[in-house]
Order: C-alpha cells, then structure tokens, then sequence
C-alpha cells in the first residue's frame, strides 16, 4: 500500500496553507490533498492518522520570546488528525475537503468522506485552559509548531488497512482508543510525513 500528496513532497515541507499556525497569525488550516494506491484485498475499512513526533515534552519552554526550545529537548506525539471507517474503495481525499480556515473553539461536525467519522485532535487539550479557543477539535487541523523551537516538527500521515468495516469506538474517539480498537485488525499500513516550522532561524537554514 502506498500514500502520497500532491500539497506537500515527501519528507519535504508543509506550505502555510495547510498549516494551522504560520508566521504573523493563523495559516489556512486546509487538509491536505492525499491518495494512495495498492489496498489489499480483504480490506474493509481504512483508517487516517496524522501525528507531529516532534512535540515538546516541556510545556514552560513553548512560546517564549527568551528561549529557544533545544533540538535534543525530549519529544512526544501531537495528534492532529483521526478518521476511521474510510471505505476501502476510496483512493484520494481533495485538498480543502476536510477543513478549510481556522475554526475557534474546533469544528463540531466536520466535512469528510461519506460514512467516515473523525476524532478529538489534541488541540483539544491543548487550548483547554484559553477562553477563546478552547472546545472540542474534531478532524483536521494542521501544524502550529512552537515559533521558538529549533527543531522541525515531521507530521506523519499514516493510513492503516482493516479486516473490520466499523471500527468499534465511541463517536467522542480520541487518538488512544484507535490505536486499542485497531489492534490485531491492521492488514497493511502506508505512511507520508512532511515537515514544518514557524522559527525563522530553522526556516532559513
């Protein structure tokens, strides 16, 4: 099974429009364009992931104009997308399709492939404790990288073949009881990733 976008080059980087955060403000927070090719027989669903590996493990050091956030700093995983019960027939999802600008407080029913359902991303906890913007994100939204860390955050698109049609989580999913319900069912995975940064220094080099 193979997966690639015509938004972004693999291992290359994620242009603004497709990012939740960009320099000076919001990006466009579009999903970006993905296809893949070579579904096993025997699928029954497909399941969409997208993870930046190279979050902060250190929340007092992100968005601090004194500090830059060292590249050797421990890092986690951020989820930034969740889709189950994609049809094994489906080959592409349009670029925009899924979400398109920014949507303070996440976007409650999210526009997506027919039968598919989306998860909480973890903006959801990230922006818990800003009026603003807190509220439950579902679907897509893109990378928001911390502007003083060194390091480019990767984002993983990770698209998983099952022997199951419905993949048996509560319609308030999160990122955990995919990985759960998965197990055992994944006949075939194939995986994109490119990059982004908001540090003009990292940008530059």
């Amino acid at each position: 099974m193979q997966i690639a976008s015509v938004s972004f080059q693999p291992r290359g980087s994620i242009p603004p429009e497709f990012a939740f955060g960009a320099p000076g403000g919001f990006g466009g927070n579009r999903n970006p364009e993905l296809h893949w090719s070579d579904v096993p027989d025997g699928a029954r669903s497909l399941v969409l992931l997208c993870i930046d590996t190279d979050a902060p493990t250190d929340a007092a050091t992100v968005g601090r104009t004194d500090v830059q956030i060292p590249v050797e700093q421990p890092r986690t995983g951020f989820v930034h997308w969740l889709m189950v019960d994609l049809s094994p027939e489906l080959r592409a999802i349009a670029a925009g399709s899924c979400s398109d600008g920014v949507t303070a407080h996440g976007k409650a029913r999210p526009p997506g492939p027919h039968g598919a359902r989306q998860g909480r991303n973890d903006y959801t906890g990230w922006f818990a404790g800003d009026p603003a913007m807190a509220g439950e994100y579902r679907g897509y939204d893109g990378p928001g990288p911390p502007f003083n860390d060194l390091r480019p955050h990767r984002y993983f698109f990770r698209l998983f073949a099952l022997d199951v049609a419905h993949l048996p989580v509560a319609d308030n999913f999160d990122a955990a009881a995919v990985w759960g319900a998965m197990h055992g069912h994944v006949l075939a995975e194939a995986v994109v990733w490119g990059s982004y940064s908001l540090n003009p220094d990292v940008r530059a080099a």
